[in-house]
């Protein structure tokens, strides 16, 4: 009786891990918005990385959810973009034995990006 109201109420529940390093020696004001702050794959213009912005997280999240969140740590470093984006396993799954028959099979995901500004 008590097992199935406990799984439904954290069956809901997401837990994000948000770290950022700001590299750079220059200070840049935060953006008031996470919409001042856009996602651009291969940048073509000037522009200096201030920063790396990682979020653990599930597996299974969304990667416009995922984007929020970078773009929200993006935005209070004072980037103006973010790219470079990469997922990987955390290191705990990273460890396990047999990683040719597990594959995919890890539970949790860090996804970095590089905060930029443009010049």
């Amino acid at each position: 009786m008590f097992v199935i109201p406990l799984v439904l109420l954290c069956s809901a529940c997401s837990i994000y891990h948000i770290n950022s390093e700001d590299v750079s020696s220059d200070f840049y004001y935060p953006k008031a918005s996470i919409n001042d702050v856009v996602y651009i794959e291969n940048i073509q213009e000037k522009h200096e990385v201030i920063g790396f912005i990682t979020v653990n997280t599930e597996r299974n999240q969304r990667l416009s959810e995922v984007m929020q969140k970078l773009k929200r740590e993006a935005a209070i470093l004072g980037a103006d973009a973010i790219t470079d984006i990469k997922s990987d396993a955390t290191g705990q799954w990273k460890k396990l034995p047999a990683q040719e028959i597990l594959g995919n099979g890890y539970v949790r995901a860090n996804f970095t990006a590089s905060a930029v500004v443009f010049k």
